[in-house]
C-alpha cells in the first residue's frame, strides 16, 4: 500500500486524507487498499472518487477537509490519536489480516501491542462459573506477560479486562471513542486506559449498531494470537469471534461446559469442530509457545473459507469488475445474515441487569455446575444476607438445588431463566 513506507508517519496532511478516504461511504478495507495501489496516495484517490461514485450508481459525497478536522479535533479532546495501517503505534498482528482497517483511533498505551496477546470473550448473560473462569484465565496470561484483549461488553468481557487491569488489558470498541457501549462500562474504561488501551475504527460520534460488533469481533481476533471462548450460546457473537480467529489463522480456545445449559452449547460445539479444549491459563500458553517470537506467525487465512449464507461486513464499491485495476483476491470477511437489532454478542433485543431484579440476575449467574455461595455474593454485588434470603426463594421455587459444601447450582429448565 503506498503513501507511506511500513514503520514511518503520515504527514498531518496524509492523515486527514486517509481519514477522509476511510470514512467515506462505500469505502471499506477492500476498496481503501484497491484505491490506495491504484492511485498511489489517499489525495489522488479522493480526487478520483466522486467519479466513481458516479459510475457505481452510487448517490453519496466524499468526506470533507471540514468534517475530517473536526472529527480530529474531538478525536484530541478525548485523547484519542488516529493511526494508519504502517505507523508504528499501529499494531502489527492487526496490520497482518487481510481486513485491517485502514485506521484506528487509539487511546492509552500503544506499548501493550508489543507484548504477547490473548482474546477472552463469551456471554454476556454469563453463569457464576462462567465469569470465574474468566477471571482467572485473564489474571494468570497477565501473570505470564500476556494482554487480554476483549470488546468491553457485558459479562465474560468485563470480567477478563477487570481480572487484567494491573498487567495490561485492550478493549476493542464498536462505536466511537466517545460512545461507549455498554454507558455502564465507561468507568472500567478508564481503568483500561491507566495502563492498557482501547481501538476502534468507527468515527467519533458513532452510535454503535448490529451490524458493527462483527465488524469488532474480527478486530478483536486480529489483535490477537489466539481466541478463548469462554461461554457462548449457539447463536452468540462469540462463535463469530471465533470464526473470524479461524479464518485469520488464529488459534481458538475454548472452555468445556454443562451439556445442560444452554450457554455452553456453543463452546462445547467448537471443541466437538477441532478446537482446542481448554482449562487454564498454562493450557494456552503451551499450545502458542510454538509461535511466539516467530516472524512468520500468523499464517495467510485461507481461500475458499466463505460460506454461501454469509454476506459482506461492507456494503462497498464494486470496482474490480469495471476493469478498475488488477483484480485482487476478495477479503474473506463475512457473517451469517442476522437481524437488525442485535446486541453486543450479535443476539436480539435483550434486558440489562438495571432491568432486572436482584433475584434474577442472581439466577442468572447459576448454571448446571455447583457454585460456592461465597462467589455468588461476590459476582452478584450483594450483601451475603440478602443473597441467602435470594437462595432461599430460589429454592422454594424449585429452580435451584443445594449442595454440600455451601455449594448450590440451577435446575435445568427450558431456556434456562425461570423466572418473569
Amino acid at each position: 500500500m503506498s503513501d507511506q513506507p511500513i514503520g514511518q508517519k503520515l504527514t498531518d496532511r496524509q492523515r486527514i486524507d486517509w481519514l477522509r478516504l476511510s470514512r467515506t461511504e462505500g469505502v471499506g478495507p477492500r476498496t481503501f487498499r484497491t484505491l490506495i495501489n491504484r492511485y498511489g496516495g489517499a489525495s489522488a484517490a479522493l480526487d478520483a472518487l466522486p467519479s466513481l461514485l458516479v459510475r457505481n450508481g452510487r448517490i453519496g459525497r466524499v468526506t470533507t477537509l471540514t468534517e475530517a478536522e473536526d472529527e480530529i479535533a474531538l478525536a484530541e479532546r478525548y485523547g484519542v490519536r488516529f493511526r494508519a495501517m504502517g505507523e508504528p503505534e499501529y499494531p502489527r498482528l492487526l496490520r497482518m489480516i487481510d481486513s485491517a482497517p485502514p485506521m484506528i483511533g487509539l487511546r492509552g498505551t500503544s506499548s501493550v501491542f508489543e507484548r504477547p496477546s490473548v482474546a477472552i470473550v463469551g456471554s454476556r448473560n454469563a453463569s457464576g462459573a462462567g465469569l470465574k473462569m474468566a477471571e482467572m484465565l485473564a489474571s494468570d496470561l497477565g501473570r505470564a506477560h500476556c494482554v487480554v484483549v476483549s470488546g468491553l461488553a457485558r459479562g465474560i468481557d468485563a470480567h477478563a479486562h477487570h481480572a487484567s487491569l494491573g498487567t495490561g488489558t485492550v478493549a476493542v470498541l464498536a462505536g466511537g471513542h466517545d460512545k461507549i457501549y455498554p454507558s455502564e462500562n465507561q468507568e472500567l474504561l478508564d481503568r483500561i486506559l491507566e495502563k492498557g488501551a482501547a481501538i476502534s475504527e468507527m468515527p467519533m460520534g458513532w452510535e454503535p449498531r448490529g451490524r458493527d460488533f462483527p465488524r469488532r469481533n474480527r478486530i478483536i481476533s486480529g489483535l490477537s494470537l489466539g481466541v478463548i471462548i469462554v461461554e457462548a450460546a449457539l447463536r452468540s457473537g462469540s462463535l463469530i469471534t471465533a470464526r473470524f480467529a479461524t479464518e485469520q489463522g488464529r488459534d481458538v480456545f475454548a472452555v468445556p461446559g454443562s451439556p445442560l445449559d444452554p450457554r455452553a452449547e456453543g463452546t462445547n460445539d467448537l471443541i466437538r469442530e477441532g478446537a482446542t479444549l481448554i482449562g487454564s491459563a498454562e493450557h494456552v500458553i503451551s499450545a502458542l509457545a510454538p509461535v511466539l517470537g516467530r516472524d512468520d506467525w500468523p499464517p495467510q487465512a485461507q481461500e475458499g473459507s466463505r460460506s454461501s449464507r454469509d454476506e459482506p461486513l461492507w456494503d462497498e464499491l464494486d470496482l474490480d469488475h469495471r476493469g478498475f485495476g488488477e483484480s485482487q483476491s476478495k477479503i474473506d470477511l463475512a457473517v451469517r445474515k442476522m437481524p437488525v437489532a442485535l446486541d453486543e454478542e450479535g443476539n436480539g433485543p435483550h434486558r440489562t441487569y438495571a432491568e432486572q431484579t436482584p433475584k434474577q440476575i442472581l439466577h442468572e449467574l447459576m448454571g448446571p455446575s455447583p457454585l460456592p455461595i461465597d462467589d455468588l455474593v461476590r459476582l452478584s454485588g450483594q450483601p451475603a444476607s440478602i443473597v441467602q434470603t435470594l437462595l432461599l426463594e430460589l429454592e422454594l421455587d424449585g429452580l435451584i438445588e443445594r449442595h454440600g459444601g455451601g455449594l448450590v447450582s440451577a435446575i435445568a429448565t427450558e431456556g434456562k431463566n425461570g423466572i418473569g
